[in-house]
């Protein structure tokens, strides 16, 4: 069935599994799969919410059971499945934890591929990309997909979900240490994701999707070259090319939808689906062309969006847009400004429209930072594994609460 515009949604939460003593990742999601169905098995219907495996064996995904009408109250349906799966594992002494990147994760030691159904899918890409390192074993993330019905309507959505890209990892960021270190860089997850798969550069691209607006445009200049840079290491065709894109908005059109893939996990539900909710108004309103028309917004090239992107990455809020031509988009007169201040124009558009704790949370992210700022705030000067521990054990806590995270 296909939808129209913002008439449905699809949310995935990809979470981690820990030791909920030591806080080491446990590659156990089949046991838990186990636990739920009283077999090993690589989805669960439950209602709501859908359980999934993913390639590593300590990732679990939550996802909508299908498309979902109204964003409002999916954090809590999201919440209920997690409680759920805590409690499931509490004899284990093992627990989800949220954020884009487990802190303490070595994952050349510590990575295990998932070895059941499906497995020859992620095998194969192991052979080709080594899975072994962060960039594919401990990167979680939170992926929105939006409907079109044809199109005209993937035009305008496709145009409008381009120019929004460069500048998520702003509210989204939650990734800022790797292997018990600060990197410098706010969004490590999307650093990685530049270059997870090197080896094959026409499946991510510069990240940001090329000017393609319809479906004959997208199968030649976007499917159809990685069609054939896959095929010498696809021998057997089990890959599918709508998987294999994997820029930051991918289209699949055996669906009707764009999946968003830029955006770091949070530290619950709330968080997750608060900025899920404003992401989905500014698209509704840049495909309205309230701000901007649509020739504006299909006229930038993807280089120049992707050098928005790249300080976005290191920075987060705190990163300046100094591209005037680029503000504009958006209704504003200014040659720079932080994307905090960008984003909390955008979110004063359009916050009359979204749901009351959406807006809280919304406002809470916008005073005190992304994640990853708050998260660097609470270690302070002590990066100990001890008080890197400390602090992911609050973020658990606040999964298990739904709560916004406050150092």
């Amino acid at each position: 069935m296909k939808y129209h515009l913002f008439e449905v949604f699809g949310i995935e939460l990809e979470y981690i599994l820990v030791n909920s003593d030591t806080g080491k990742i446990q590659p156990s999601v089949d046991m838990l799969m186990e636990f739920k169905t009283g077999e090993v098995v690589s989805d669960v219907d439950n209602g709501s919410v859908e359980w999934s495996n993913e390639l590593a064996a300590h990732v679990i995904e939550l996802k909508t059971n299908g498309p979902a009408k109204d964003l409002s109250k999916l954090d809590l349906k999201f919440h209920e499945n997690i409680l759920e799966i805590n409690g499931l594992l509490k004899e284990k002494k093992l627990e989800l934890w949220p954020t884009a990147a487990h802190p303490l994760m070595n994952p050349t030691l510590e990575m295990k591929l998932w070895k059941h159904s499906y497995s020859e899918v992620y095998a194969l890409y192991n052979r080709i990309f080594d899975c072994s390192g962060h960039g594919w074993s401990n990167v979680q993330s939170m992926h929105i997909n939006l409907p079109f019905y044809d199109d005209i309507e993937f035009e305008k959505l496709h145009a409008a979900i381009r120019i929004l890209l460069p500048i998520l990892p702003a509210l989204s960021a939650s990734s800022p240490i790797l292997e018990g270190k600060y990197t410098g860089i706010k969004d490590n997850r999307m650093k990685l994701y530049l270059t997870n798969q090197k080896e094959i550069p026409e499946m991510t691209g510069k990240v940001i999707p090329e000017q393609v607006f319809n479906f004959s445009s997208y199968q030649s200049l976007i499917f159809d070259p990685i069609n054939a840079a896959i095929a010498p290491y696809d021998q057997e065709h089990i890959l599918e090319h709508h998987f294999l894109n994997s820029r930051g908005a991918i289209a699949r059109f055996d669906r009707n939808a764009i999946e968003i893939r830029v955006l770091d996990l949070q530290e619950s539900p709330l968080a997750d689906l608060a900025i899920a909710s404003l992401i989905v108004e500014v698209l509704k309103s840049l495909t309205a062309e309230d701000f901007s028309t649509l020739e504006e917004l299909k006229s930038w090239h993807e280089d120049d969006l992707f050098d928005l992107l790249k300080p976005v990455i290191n920075d987060a809020e705190l990163a300046m847009i100094d591209n005037s031509n680029f503000l504009k988009l958006f209704g504003l007169k200014a040659k720079s400004i932080s994307c905090q201040e960008l984003w909390s124009h955008l979110y004063s558009k359009v916050a009359h429209r979204m749901e009351s704790r959406h807006q809280l949370a919304i406002q809470s992210i916008l005073e005190h930072g992304s994640l990853s700022t708050r998260i660097i705030k609470a270690l302070g000067a002590d990066c100990s594994e001890e008080h890197i521990r400390q602090v992911y054990f609050q973020l658990g806590n606040c999964l298990a609460q739904n709560k916004v995270f406050l150092p």
